[in-house]
């Protein structure tokens, strides 16, 4: 008796917090208001938790975390020794766990930091495999999200996953959850299977709540991840971002600017609606990392008085900046075009403190940004050389070895070793067409670099140009499928590709064509006119296809279909029925349309001498051209003058071809702004062609040269012949050789025939380089063509005279050249 009087107090201690089932120690947990007191519970009752309350603790310790901010918190969780002992009893466990259970607690693990080959967290995903067949589409999803956490996007598992969706995809009616599994498999999804998720997507889009936002932002980073520009979801997608515009927060502001930048879809109602957040939140941020997101969110689309207040105030943090935070500052002072040159320095000093923590693709960023900001410090670029070196050396990647050479060749001192050569023709059999022309790229810089610098151009250099010309020839002769073959050639740019690839691509083009459908038509028809290469067999099928399957195509897209017509100044057999057919097929739209986007189309049919009175005046009036004011405030610099550029053009076309519009001319200002910088000396070739115009009119002062005409059209010279084709001098004439003239600023919109004498008429002499006339004929390209005829409206007898013409053999001696200008403009020869 004395004996268990003793013990007595020892069982009561162990067994006076001991529930006598699992429900009332769980209802002690839900009590908890701290994380200790969990972790007292687990230590207490460690011999007896059950697997439903192993799951319960988790979710208590992951609800404390949510509620949190510091990330201190989550070390504490993680280092606790009651949180080892969790994840030990959790791994016994595992198997008596239900399936939402499993992947809840897989999921905790890794939002409290846990690391991906930790025992339990292995044995968590090997049991959630088992049992992968039988998830529902919840616990699918976010078991889907976990693996892409752990950077398994390519792994069998998560290929596993992908094939039950597609097998399943027609039973699935939770669009939340679907979102979650298109982002987490979309690094293994063919063309086909992606056409059938976003066809789904569509029809589950009515079924949910307008105000999810993660659903929408989901849905577009799909989309981005694919890269795949599908303006119908992203359409529907942007109308939920703009109604919860004034819920979202820093975060989700930040991320779907950067998803709406990498597809190139623009909305301006949106990023107008942003931008009046972001400058709300802007007070807010009083720390490193979120104002490093505004720095980055609004940066680019600030005012010059809200640019500088961001820029102070990044330059006080920039000491307590991360590598990431710098490098993100670093991209976003390159795409604001930045010139502060204290903050360029303070930045790049940060950047090159951290330098060695970079990953070769962010080297390249760094690199390419430092040169456009025209940074200059030999340390940084020295240090920069010898890292993306150290990786070339070891990469077998054949994308990260082009990256990596790409960054190399935008050094100051951009030559490669032998070394670099070798790890270059050792990826050749592997590479796509983009990393050959990369690779190309690069080396043409080394080339130049040699050539300019060190006069010791080997020949190694061309051997392996002429490699990677077989290697892309054989590549385009091998391609048998159009849409992977495009998947290649929408970034080509560079002198390589131009010079070498290019007629080898548009004859494999021409081989493929029949694969041209709604679905690649625009991405195909912007190639083409980026090539400046005239195929008329390949634009008379884009028509066709046009005309043909117009109503698959969406209306963002005319535009795209419509620029190489224009560029390249064609007309397509069924030219009328093909305009009006993509007139007709964007005018509903009219309305909703971003405004730089109706001033690009306008201008690329006014090239065509197309005109549609509704869309002409859907731009030329006070709404359109305020928002469009609105619009230009959030562009950069050089976007705003390009855009600017195009509707000063657009409204002269419409003066000048379209008056029973009454489109008033505005754009006196502008022109004179634009033209006053543009005022220069005359090169070399404009002052020998002055002095022979001079010499075959009869004396300098019976030509102009640099003669801006009414509405602002700039001719290389001018004369004037009376009815008998005789020169006449002008009367007040000033030009000094070598030197353009000053102008006289009026408004240049009236054109003046009355100070010449009866049957006088102005002869325009216009000078044509290579970039007036398509790259593969002498086809006079869309803009030459309309200059010309507008000149000829203003009154002009115009002459243009190709480069290859007056560059040719028959006119190598100066007498051909000047029989050749006495024949053009008298229509005689003089021998």
């Amino acid at each position: 008796m004395l004996r268990l009087r003793a013990i007595y107090p020892f069982f009561w201690r162990v067994f006076q917090f001991r529930p006598s089932s699992c429900e009332p120690l769980i209802s002690q947990m839900n009590k908890c208001t701290e994380e200790e007191q969990i972790f007292d519970l687990i230590e207490r009752n460690k011999a007896t938790l059950s697997e439903k309350q192993v799951g319960c603790a988790f979710n208590i310790l992951w609800q404390f975390q949510k509620q949190k901010t510091s990330s201190k918190n989550v070390d504490y969780v993680k280092d606790h020794p009651q949180f080892l002992t969790l994840r030990n009893l959790t791994t016994d466990k595992i198997e008596l766990m239900n399936d939402d259970t499993l992947v809840n607690v897989l999921y905790i693990t890794q939002q409290l930091a846990v690391e991906a080959h930790d025992r339990l967290v292995e044995a968590l995903v090997t049991e959630a495999w088992k049992r992968l067949e039988r998830f529902d589409i919840n616990v699918l999803s976010k078991f889907s999200s976990c693996l892409a956490d752990q950077h398994l996007h390519f792994s069998p598992l998560m290929g596993k996953i992908a094939d039950i969706v597609h097998r399943n995809l027609e039973t699935i009616q939770d669009l939340r959850s679907l979102s979650v599994l298109m982002v987490s498999t979309s690094s293994l999804i063919s063309q086909q299977f992606r056409e059938r998720l976003v066809n789904k997507t569509e029809l589950l889009f009515d079924t949910i709540d307008s105000s999810q936002v993660n659903n929408s932002r989901r849905i577009v980073q799909f989309l981005r991840n694919v890269k795949y520009s599908y303006y119908p979801l992203l359409e529907r997608c942007n109308k939920v971002f703009v109604s919860n515009v004034s819920h979202l927060d820093l975060e989700s502001i930040s991320k779907i600017l950067g998803l709406y930048q990498s597809l190139q879809f623009h909305s301006f109602e949106f990023i107008r609606m942003a931008k009046t957040k972001l400058t709300e939140m802007t007070p807010l941020c009083d720390n490193p990392a979120s104002f490093v997101k505004l720095f980055v969110a609004l940066g680019p689309m600030a005012g010059p008085e809200e640019r500088k207040q961001l820029k102070s105030t990044i330059l006080l943090m920039s000491e307590e900046l991360t590598s990431q935070q710098a490098l993100a500052v670093l991209g976003a002072m390159e795409e604001m075009e930045s010139r502060n040159s204290r903050l360029i320095k303070k930045i790049a000093s940060v950047v090159h403190k951290h330098l060695d923590n970079y990953k070769p693709l962010e080297l390249l960023k760094i690199t390419r940004a430092l040169i456009f900001l025209h940074f200059q410090s030999k340390d940084i670029f020295v240090r920069l050389r010898e890292l993306l070196l150290s990786y070339l050396k070891i990469s077998v990647i054949p994308a990260e070895i082009s990256i990596l050479v790409s960054a190399i060749s935008m050094l100051p001192s951009p030559h490669l070793d032998e070394v670099g050569t070798s790890r270059i023709e050792a990826v050749l059999p592997q590479c796509d067409l983009s990393d050959l022309n990369n690779f190309a790229t690069s080396v043409l810089r080394w080339i130049q670099y040699d050539h300019t610098y060190l006069n010791s151009t080997t020949g190694k250099q061309l051997k392996l140009l002429q490699k990677l010309d077989q290697y892309g020839r054989q590549r385009l002769q091998e391609s048998n499928n159009l849409d992977l073959l495009w998947e290649e050639l929408k970034s080509l740019k560079g002198d390589w590709f131009v010079e070498s690839l290019l007629e080898e691509t548009i004859a494999t083009l021409q081989r493929l064509m029949d694969e041209i459908n709604f679905t690649n038509v625009a991405g195909i028809a912007t190639f083409i006119s980026r090539t400046s290469y005239l195929n008329t067999l390949l634009l008379d099928r884009i028509a066709s296809v046009v005309l043909q399957q117009i109503e698959k195509i969406h209306p963002f897209s005319i535009l795209s279909v419509i620029l190489p017509f224009s560029t390249l100044n064609y007309d397509p057999p069924q030219r009328n029925e093909f305009l009006g057919t993509c007139i007709q097929h964007f005018n509903s739209y009219l309305s909703i349309w971003d405004p730089l986007i109706l001033v690009f189309l306008s201008f690329s049919l006014a090239i065509l001498g197309c005109f549609p009175e509704d869309l002409i005046k859907a731009i030329f009036n006070i709404k359109f051209l305020s928002k469009l004011d609105s619009q230009l405030e959030l562009l950069p610099s050089s976007l705003n003058t390009r855009v600017h550029f195009r509707l000063m053009e657009l409204n002269r076309a419409v003066c000048l071809e379209c008056p029973e519009f009454q489109i008033p001319w505005f754009h006196d200002r502008f022109c004179q702004r634009l033209y006053n910088k543009e005022i220069g000396n005359m090169n070399g070739a404009q002052q020998q062609m002055y002095k022979m115009l001079a010499e075959v009119l009869g004396g300098i002062n019976c030509v102009k040269a640099s003669v801006l005409t009414p509405y602002y059209y700039t001719i290389d010279f001018e004369c004037v012949l009376d009815k008998r084709k005789k020169p006449l001098p002008y009367g007040n004439h000033n030009i000094i050789l070598g030197k353009m003239p000053d102008e006289n600023w009026k408004s240049h919109t009236q054109i003046d025939g009355s100070r010449l004498p009866p049957g006088a008429e102005r002869i325009a002499l216009e000078f044509l380089d290579s970039r007036a006339f398509c790259r593969n004929i002498p086809h006079l390209k869309g803009k030459s063509a309309m200059k010309k005829r507008h000149l000829e409206i203003l009154g002009y007898h115009v002459i243009q005279i190709p480069h290859f013409e007056w560059n040719s053999m028959a006119l190598s001696t100066k007498d051909a050249q000047m029989d050749y200008l006495r024949e053009r403009i008298f229509g005689e020869s003089k021998s």
